[in-house]
Parts: structure tokens; C-alpha cells; sequence
């Protein structure tokens, strides 16, 4: 099946018989992806009364309970309300799914020296010139960045206390500035890991408190295989309807033809 579609005044087709999931499976197992020294989710069925809901066990039905972190446990997206004292759910907020991204390959920069508390030597950090090349004169409102090294390791790893790579400050107020609304990072989230609760790069890219960008939205922990070049795609971002700041996602890409 193939469809066209215009968006910045230019006309794009694209084949919706070969999606790209850019997303990590949420599945009840120990190489389930986390962090935030969350445990590994969990998938159980119901029990009592004499009723089990689980077929293989003698159940009539599967009947589960799942409990998991959405931003401990894998691919997810979330909203202002991430960050902000009043709730805002991204099922309130999302109200638009398909989108033009652009696929960009980063790596990361290492800090040669201690520059801050939060910003020490051998961190690595994506700068604004990292993401600059992505910005040659196409049109798009979404972003999808993969950082190098792009293993499968992503698949599986356990990023608590790890010291992941993170987002600069100007970088993500570039993104603004270039009216991305949509940024999607393969790491658990775009700001260090320990920075004494800051989370620079979220106010920037939400521009919060002064006027909350209530549309734009940030997924993380996604995964983009080898496979998918760098360039233009059509954007499907899915979530889950959860009232929630964030929502477990499914973020599929259509190659432009």
C-alpha cells in the first residue's frame, strides 16, 4: 500500500507495506532494557477463587497483570508534565501522529575535564554541532537521533548508574529554534543521569516554566537498527491512552520515496 501526503507545502510517497519499528519491546524477562534502578517488569496472571488466568496452567483465558515504569522499562513517550508541578498527561497533549522526521547519527563528544558538579570528565555529551548536519535546508518537525557506538546491546542493557550519554543545553535549545516538536533519543533519558534533579535539557527543549510547549513531546530509549539510513522518513508516533505524564510507545518510521 502506498500513500501520499503533502506537509511544508511539498508532496511525499511512502510504502505503509514496510514500516521501520524504532521501539524495544517491553517483555517480563531480566535483559528487559531499564534504568532508574527500577526492577525488571513484571507479567503475572490473575489468581483467586479457583480462577487462574492462564491457559497453560488450566486457566480458561490469559488474564494478566502488568507492572512496569514507563520511563524505567523501555521505549516511551512523555510530555511537560514529566517536569511540571501540575499534571498533564501526554494522552491530553498528543493529539497528532504522523509527522516528518529526520534520522541523524550522532556520537556523543567526551569531556576531556571536570567544566561543572553536573558536567565531569568523561562524560559524553551531544552538542549542537553534533546535530547541525541534520539541518541542510529539509523540512521536517521531528527528529529521531541515534547515538554511536549502535549496538544491540541497547535491546538489553541496564543503564542505572551507568553515566549514559546526554543532551547539551544549546543543543536542545537549537532544536526549538528550528521548531523541532518532536525529539526521539535511543538513551533512557536526554539529560545526565545525576544532575542533582536540573533537567536542563527537558526545560529547554519544553521551554518550562516561562511558556510550556504543551504539543511537543520527547521519546526515549528507542532503538534504530544499521539498517535505517540517515534521511527523511514519515513518523508514526503510537502511545498507549494512559493518563499519565509518559506512555509506553511505538514510534514507526515510513521511508520517503
Amino acid at each position: 500500500m502506498r500513500a501520499e501526503f503533502e506537509l511544508f507545502d511539498q508532496k511525499y510517497k511512502v510504502n505503509l507495506n514496510h514500516p521501520l519499528d524504532i521501539s524495544i519491546p517491553l517483555r517480563a524477562e531480566e535483559d528487559n532494557p531499564k534504568a532508574w534502578y527500577v526492577d525488571a517488569p513484571v507479567i503475572e496472571p490473575v489468581r483467586g477463587e479457583g480462577f487462574v488466568g492462564a491457559v497453560n496452567q488450566g486457566g480458561s483465558v490469559n488474564f494478566r497483570n502488568i507492572s512496569f515504569n514507563p520511563h524505567g522499562h523501555g521505549t516511551h513517550t512523555e510530555c511537560v508534565g514529566h517536569i511540571s508541578r501540575q499534571v498533564h498527561s501526554i494522552n491530553m497533549h498528543l493529539k497528532k501522529f504522523f509527522f516528518m522526521a529526520k534520522v541523524h547519527t550522532v556520537e556523543p563528544t567526551t569531556i576531556q575535564s571536570d567544566e561543572s558538579e553536573y558536567r565531569k570528565k568523561g562524560d559524553r555529551v551531544i552538542f549542537k554541532e553534533d546535530i547541525e548536519a541534520a539541518f541542510n535546508g529539509e523540512k521536517f518537525n521531528a527528529i529521531v537521533l541515534r547515538t554511536l557506538p549502535n549496538d544491540a546491546q541497547k535491546l538489553t542493557g541496564h543503564y542505572s548508574n551507568s553515566n549514559f550519554p546526554y543532551l547539551d543545553q544549546k543543543a536542545a535549545a537549537f532544536l526549538v529554534a528550528n521548531e523541532i516538536e518532536h525529539l526521539l533519543i535511543d538513551l533512557p533519558s536526554i539529560d545526565r543521569e545525576v544532575d542533582g534533579g536540573q533537567l536542563i535539557a527537558h526545560k529547554t527543549f519544553w521551554n518550562y516554566p516561562k511558556s510550556p510547549r504543551f504539543f511537543a513531546t520527547i521519546t526515549e530509549f528507542i532503538y534504530v537498527k544499521e539498517s535505517i539510513q540517515d534521511g527523511l522518513y514519515l513518523l508514526n508516533l503510537q502511545i498507549a491512552p494512559f493518563v499519565n505524564d509518559a506512555s509506553p510507545s511505538k514510534p514507526i518510521l515510513y521511508e520517503v520515496l
